[in-house]
C-alpha cells in the first residue's frame, strides 16, 4: 500500500518508509539528524498506569533501536468522552513518568473520542548522521544479542484471554516498562553493524556517476547507459544494488541524476 504514496526526493531525507526502519531520519546539518517516529496501541494490561508506561517505553524504543537520543514527545490519546477521567489520568501519568525517566519532555499532543482506549506517542530525537543504526546493517554471521526475554507477545495474548498467572503478568509488565536506553548505549559502545555510512554511500555514488560518464565519453549512448544502470547484472547495477540493499535510495537517485545530466551534456556536444 505504501508504494502508492508519492516518493520523496530530498537529499536530506536519510531514512524514509522504504526500508521499514524504526523511525524516519532527516539530516539537519553535517553532524545532526532528526528522527521522527509514532507508535500507539490499545491496552495490553488492565492497570492504566502500567499501560501508559508501557506505551511510552515502546514508542521511545524506536529511537533507541537506531542509536538515537529521544528529546521530545507528543501524546496520542483515544478515549471515550464519557469514560472515567481518573483512568485517563493514570494512563497519562504512566506515560509522563516514563518519559521523564528517559529525559524526554512531553510538549503537547492530540486526543479523539473513541470507544476503545488507545495511547501512545510521537517521539522526536537526534543522532549523528553517520552513527545511526539501520536494519540494513545486519549481516550473515552476526551475533544476535537479546537484551530482553522473548515471548512478551504470547504473554500479552494470554493476559487478554485471562490465562496468564499473576507472577507471569508481573514479570512481563516489568520488562515492557523497562526502557531500552541501556541496551541502546551498549549497542553503540559495542560497535554493532550500522549499515553503510553516509560517507561510503556518497563515495559509491560518485564512483557510479563518474563511471557512467567515462562510459559515455567512450561512445556509450544514453539509452545503453539507462539499460546498464537499471537492468540486473549491468556494469553499474552492482553498485546501485548496494545502495538499495542498504536502504539509501536517495543516494541512488542522486547518482542516476548526475549520470543523466552528464549524458545530456555529452549529447548536446555531439
Amino acid at each position: 500500500m505504501l508504494s502508492s504514496i508519492c516518493p520523496v526526493h530530498d537529499p536530506n531525507l536519510l531514512v524514509g518508509f522504504e526500508t521499514s526502519d524504526d523511525a524516519a531520519v532527516y539530516r539537519m546539518s553535517e553532524d545532526t539528524a532528526v528522527l521522527l517516529t509514532v507508535d500507539f496501541f490499545t491496552p495490553i494490561v488492565d492497570d492504566p498506569y502500567d499501560f501508559g508506561a508501557i506505551a511510552a517505553a515502546n514508542a521511545l524504543s524506536d529511537l533507541y533501536a537506531m542509536g538515537a537520543k529521544p528529546l521530545t514527545a507528543l501524546n496520542l490519546i483515544a478515549f471515550p468522552k464519557e469514560g472515567p477521567l481518573d483512568v485517563l489520568g493514570e494512563i497519562m501519568r504512566g506515560g509522563a513518568e516514563k518519559a521523564s525517566e528517559a529525559g524526554v519532555s512531553i510538549i503537547g499532543g492530540h486526543s479523539i473520542d473513541d470507544r476503545e482506549p488507545k495511547y501512545g506517542m510521537a517521539v522526536t530525537g537526534v543522532v549523528h548522521p553517520q552513527k545511526m543504526m539501520l536494519k540494513a546493517g545486519v549481516k550473515a554471521g552476526d551475533r544476535l544479542v537479546l537484551t530482553k526475554p522473548l515471548g512478551i507477545g504470547i504473554i500479552s495474548t494470554a493476559i487478554k484471554a485471562g490465562r496468564a498467572s499473576d507472577e507471569t503478568i508481573r514479570a512481563a509488565v516489568k520488562q515492557m516498562k523497562t526502557l531500552n536506553r541501556a541496551a541502546s548505549e551498549a549497542m553503540i559502545d559495542a560497535g554493532c553493524n550500522m549499515g553503510l555510512s553516509r560517507d561510503d554511500a556518497a563515495q559509491l555514488a560518485v564512483q557510479t556517476a563518474v563511471g557512467t560518464a567515462k562510459l559515455l565519453d567512450g561512445g556509450m549512448s544514453p539509452e545503453r547507459l539507462r539499460q546498464m544502470v537499471t537492468s540486473p547484472g549491468g556494469t553499474t547495477a552492482a553498485g546501485l544494488k548496494v545502495f538499495e540493499e542498504k536502504g539509501l535510495k536517495n543516494i541512488v537517485s542522486d547518482a542516476l541524476h548526475a549520470a543523466q545530466n552528464r549524458a545530456q551534456e555529452l549529447g548536446k556536444k555531439a
